[in-house]
């Protein structure tokens, strides 16, 4: 098959074309590069071309030949949610409508969307399933600019194929998918990225040596929860729904039932760096989740059965990653 993947010089697009073209199939990526990099791409054997989703024609073009679309060309990143709403819905919107026209313009019947965990905010029941309420708690509070933008996304998809335009939508929720070259602006790399500057230093302010416990802020408590999931593990779940999904629409969790505290992952990210860190509460930002436990039984029920990279495993390889490889630091400190 061949394959249009929108943002697909991102993190997690870039993983998904390379197991395609792995798989023996043929990828175009469209992406206009404002945060992908051409580098991902680089001797995949893929094609690229450079455009804004946003723009329908593109994409259309694009879209010629292909047999399915793969989009997630949306704007990611906490610190984007609360400066730069009006982007994030922007692109959102007009791109996800840029993605069926394409689909209608071009006779495409299959969609896969990369939706997010953020798209039902604050669950009330865990492990959280597919049929959570979808809910934007406060239209005021600019964070929710992804979560409606990933809402919206969802409901088009499955208004168009409902009306007979694709005959097979796969809707993916990832949660907290973790490796290298995923950015800073996510909880395990701006971890990292902190850690590499503190353990540089053979003193924290002129008061803490280096063998007394690192004064490490955080928002929120600490007891805050996330659960990781390794970018290879993600990869082959991601490969099993586009092999094993039935037609008509269906949602899928994809992520690990491993819940871990905001607190235990500093603690893990620093142990990789030989310290041990104190960790210090702050204030969380208004509308950030205090838990996230994804119920993957839908997916199990497919076949996804391989054992998944454990959590010290998976924050081991991400830590080392950056610690070669360091990025300017993100100090928006978000946990994503």
């Amino acid at each position: 098959m061949r394959y249009l993947c929108t943002g697909g010089a991102g993190f997690l697009g870039s993983a998904i074309t390379a197991a395609l073209l792995d798989k023996g199939h043929q990828v175009t990526v469209l992406d206009d590069f404002s945060r992908g990099r051409p580098d991902r791409l680089a001797g995949l054997g893929c094609e690229a071309v450079e455009a804004d989703v946003r723009n329908s024609w593109d994409v259309t073009q694009a879209a010629q030949g292909c047999d399915a679309i793969i989009h997630l060309a949306f704007v990611q990143g906490t610190s984007v949610f609360y400066g730069e709403p009006r982007q994030v819905l922007d692109v959102a919107v007009r791109g996800m409508t840029s993605v069926v026209q394409a689909c209608e313009n071009t006779g495409i019947r299959e969609l896969m969307l990369v939706s997010s965990s953020e798209a039902y905010e604050v669950p009330d029941v865990f492990p959280t399933p597919e049929t959570t309420r979808l809910v934007v708690p406060d239209p005021l509070n600019p964070r929710f600019s992804y979560s409606g933008g990933k809402i919206i996304s969802e409901l088009m998809a499955v208004a168009w194929q409902r009306t007979g335009v694709l005959d097979r939508v796969m809707i993916l929720r990832p949660h907290n998918i973790v490796g290298p070259d995923a950015g800073t602006g996510h909880v395990v790399p701006h971890f990292a990225q902190r850690m590499n500057r503190l353990a540089r230093m053979p003193e924290y302010n002129g008061t803490v040596t280096v063998t007394q416990p690192i004064p490490f802020p955080i928002q929120g408590t600490g007891q805050e929860t996330r659960s990781l999931c390794w970018i290879g593990d993600f990869v082959n779940q991601v490969m099993l729904v586009l092999e094993k999904s039935p037609a008509g629409t269906e949602i899928y969790h994809l992520g690990q039932q491993d819940e871990r505290t905001v607190e235990q992952i500093a603690r893990q990210v620093a142990a990789c760096y030989n310290r041990e860190i104190k960790v210090v509460p702050g204030t969380l930002l208004k509308g950030s989740p205090n838990r996230r436990l994804p119920d993957t039984r839908k997916l199990r029920a497919l076949g996804y059965l391989p054992e998944p990279v454990s959590f010290e495993e998976t924050i081991r390889r991400t830590v080392t990653w950056y610690q070669e490889r360091p990025y300017e630091e993100n100090t928006d400190g978000v946990p994503g």
